[in-house]
Parts: structure tokens; sequence; C-alpha cells
């Protein structure tokens, strides 16, 4: 793609904002809307061009949405796709339903109008210093498209498949935030009924998961099959398995002493073993 292709940007909150601003400088051109003025002028000022609408953002030719949710997406793409030229690419950076994108893609190809899905993490931070991942669902011609534009706000860009895919990585991605942070909870539960301080934990956990890589160090498999014994992750696991089963029966245990429950650290012992790909089998 050349880089005189002109950027669109539409929803510049906490999120959108950073990532635009890594934009202004693109050779083409950046032009931005979103329906506060404010939210538009700082990269105004850095020289980007302000739209006075969603339809005014459809003259670039690489468009970036990123708004609050599906009904938002549906009827910022609507308004683009009523003005947007063929060979147009609108990438939905936003979190939404997996169906959402596939349905957009359907509806604009007869247009020539391409629709990625590419939600990101890593938080405003990340995008501020460009190292965002972004997770891609695109066709081919529209991924060759929009990969050097999110270069240039994330410093990995992996494709997941065609429209949708990227959706359904990053709902898997956040599933297993959020059970951690689900985990975190159960664990502070008991650490303070075992008269832990919390802080102390908290530095703890932080440190080691920045050293261990947390729960990305396990997860280099192609698939959820168990593992063959001569596969080179099986040792290691079966080693993992290991630890993890006597520290979970520990904590359980510990969990008993001091009256918690633990239903997740249960659910961890009960499914762990099979989730590594090394189930118990009897001999």
């Amino acid at each position: 793609m050349s880089d005189h292709v002109k950027l669109g940007y539409i929803g510049l909150g906490n999120q959108g904002a950073p990532m635009a601003k890594r934009l202004v400088s693109w050779p083409g051109g950046l032009i931005v809307f979103d329906v506060r003025a404010e939210a538009m002028a700082p990269l105004v000022e850095l020289g980007a061009t302000a739209a006075d609408d969603v339809a005014g953002v459809a003259a670039a030719d690489v468009i970036s949405v990123t708004v609050l949710n599906d009904e938002q997406v549906r009827e910022v793409i609507g308004r683009l796709a009523e003005h947007a030229k063929p060979g147009t690419v609108i990438a939905i950076h936003s979190t939404i339903e997996p169906d959402t994108a596939p349905e957009l893609a359907d509806q604009l190809r007869p247009k020539g109008i391409h629709i990625v899905d590419a939600p990101v993490s890593g938080g405003a931070g990340a995008a501020d210093k460009g190292e965002l991942a972004v997770m891609v669902g695109a066709d081919d011609e529209a991924y060759a498209a929009v990969k050097p534009v999110f270069k240039q706000w994330a410093s990995l860009v992996v494709r997941a498949g065609g429209p949708g895919a990227g959706t359904r990585m990053k709902l898997a991605r956040n599933m297993l935030t959020f059970i951690g942070f689900a985990a975190a909870c159960e664990a502070q539960v008991l650490a303070e009924a075992a008269g832990i301080d919390l802080q102390k934990l908290g530095q703890v956990v932080r440190h080691s998961d920045a050293q261990s890589g947390g729960p990305g160090a396990i997860m280099y498999r192609d698939d959820t099959k168990p593992l063959p014994p001569d596969h080179f992750l099986h040792d290691p696991f079966v080693h993992t398995r290991g630890l993890g089963e006597k520290d979970l029966n520990l904590a359980l245990s510990l969990g008993k002493r001091t009256g918690v429950e633990l239903p997740l650290a249960e659910v961890a012992l009960k499914n762990l073993a099979a989730g590594l790909g090394v189930p118990h089998t009897e001999e």
C-alpha cells in the first residue's frame, strides 16, 4: 500500500485518541471525527484535518473506528458506506459481537468496501508508545492495506483469519484476563483470611508474572489435544501439572482451615491436567 493513501479515524476517546495521534504524521494525511470538538482539537493542532461529520471521513482510504459498542459501530459504518468509494477499508477496533464484522463484510462487499475487525490489547498506555497488540480479521487485500497503518501504533500485528476472526481472538484473550482477575480476587480472600498483607502479595505477583510471563507462558500449542509423549512440551507440562496440583491442593487445604471457599481453585485442580494436554491416565 502506498504511504500516500489518506487515513481516517472516528472515535477519539481514551483508546482512540492515542492511536490516532500516532497517525498524524502519515504522508497521505489523517482525517478525524468525534462528536466532541474538544477531542479533535489536539490532533488538528498536530496536523490532522477535522471532519464535520462521519460522512466527511469517507474521503479516506483506510478508516479506523473506535466507538463504544455494536450499535454505534453499525451506525457509523452505515453512514460511511453511503459515501465511501470502492476499495475503501474500514477497520473496527471496538470489541463487538463475533458476527458483526462478517455480517458487515458481506453487506458491503458488493460495493467494494472491505470490513476489517481489528480489536486491540494493551490499553491507552501501550497505544501512546506504539506497543499495542492488534488481532486482525481481514481478507488478503484489506490486510495488506491495514498492516502498515497498524504498525504505527502496534508492535504486534497478528492476522487471526478472515473478517470476524480478530474479534473471536480478542474474546478469548479477554476471557483469560477477566478469569485471571477473578482468580486474583479469590487468592486475595485466601491470603487475607490467612493473615497475609495483600499489598505485599500484589508486589510478589506482579514481579513473578513479569519474570514467568503469566498464563501466556503455557500458550505455545497448536491445538488442545493431549500431547504425545515425544512432544517437546510434554515433559515440561507434566512437571507443571505436578507443581500445580500440589500447590492447588495446599491452597485448598488452607482454605478449609481458614473457612474460605475457593471455587476457582477447585475448578483449576479438576481441569489443569487435561487443559495442559497431559491428563492423568490409568496405567
